[in-house]
């Protein structure tokens, strides 16, 4: 009766699960890197290849107009203007910075543990897309070439009353109207010019781009990235904090913002990235290195402008 009741107590007299895990086959997810981002910037920026390493920005030293000129239908004088058009005897230069990273990877643990996932092409993808969010962090807030470091003091505005209202991104509008291409923001910024917009009852349009949907203001796509910093974090842990938002018009042929890359590299993996086996040392360890060249240029200050002090953290009751 002891053992009856014991049995009753354990539950169904059959094969437990404990047990039958040992047989069964697990179905198993590539590596998931909590900290990879869309890097959109780098997917809506126009790059350019380069040759050396080197990207030269020639400008024309700029007035009103360039050159008089005779505009009449009457003439009033026989003589057609004449000059030139100057140019900066020291335009700026851009050279690429690199960001690299060393891989090792076990050969025994390569040759034993690849199945289902090859381990050196797993080990290697993380660090690569690790690379991608370097660069995309780069390609913002370098000390040399960074975008927020670069814009020029006349391309500056700040917020009318902290949050970012419809106001202020046509003010971003009206300092890159020439063909402007996308607004960059932080997602806690997007988030809060959406409040603003549905205070006011205008409600930002959706647009469907390179497989992913974004907002849009006045028609132009507001791109999310958490390297626009928030008080300067990625992910801001306190409701308010400030940030910036930019407006960007992309293209050389527009003389807007470029992505800068080196073309033609050995063991070239993608743009402006190469891999290198360096080898296997007398332990067995396979080691790689990853070396990525970027940069970016303004070839026009009206190319992009910034929306200074954004806060974040302003909310209303809806009534």
């Amino acid at each position: 009766m002891a053992k009856e009741t014991e049995k009753t107590a354990q539950g169904i007299n059959a094969l437990g699960a404990k047990a039958a895990y040992n047989l069964a086959n697990v179905t198993k997810t590539k590596p998931q890197y909590g900290a990879l981002t869309p890097k959109w910037l780098t997917k809506f920026l126009e790059f350019k290849g380069l040759e050396t390493g080197i990207y030269r920005v020639n400008k024309v030293v700029e007035g009103e107009t360039p050159l008089d000129v005779l505009c009449s239908q009457t003439k009033k004088s026989d003589i057609i203007p004449d000059g030139y058009v100057e140019y900066e005897t020291e335009p700026r230069e851009y050279r690429l910075n690199s960001i690299s990273t060393i891989i090792n990877v076990n050969t025994a643990i390569e040759d034993v543990y690849s199945a289902p996932y090859d381990q050196v092409q797993e080990q290697l993808g993380l660090a690569i897309e690790s690379l991608r969010e370097r660069q995309e962090s780069q390609l913002i807030n370098n000390d040399d070439y960074g975008l927020l470091k670069n814009i020029a003091d006349s391309q500056r505005i700040q917020t009318r009353t902290g949050a970012p209202t419809p106001d202020d991104m046509d003010e971003l509008i009206s300092k890159v109207w020439k063909e402007p291409s996308f607004f960059l923001a932080h997602p806690r910024a997007i988030a809060a010019f959406e409040r603003e917009c549905t205070r006011r009852g205008v409600p930002p349009v959706t647009v469907n781009i390179a497989g992913g949907t974004f907002l849009t203001w006045r028609g132009i796509p507001i791109v999310p990235t958490d390297k626009l910093l928030v008080d300067g974090l990625k992910n801001p842990t306190s409701q308010s904090g400030k940030t910036n938002i930019l407006l960007i018009r992309t293209g050389e042929a527009k003389r807007g913002v470029i992505g800068l890359f080196q073309a033609g590299l050995k063991n070239e993996h993608s743009r402006g990235l190469s891999v290198r086996f360096r080898g296997i040392d007398d332990k067995g360890v396979a080691s790689y290195l990853l070396s990525l060249y970027c940069s970016a240029a303004i070839l026009a200050d009206d190319a992009i402008a910034v929306l200074e002090d954004v806060e974040v953290g302003e909310y209303y009751d809806y009534d």
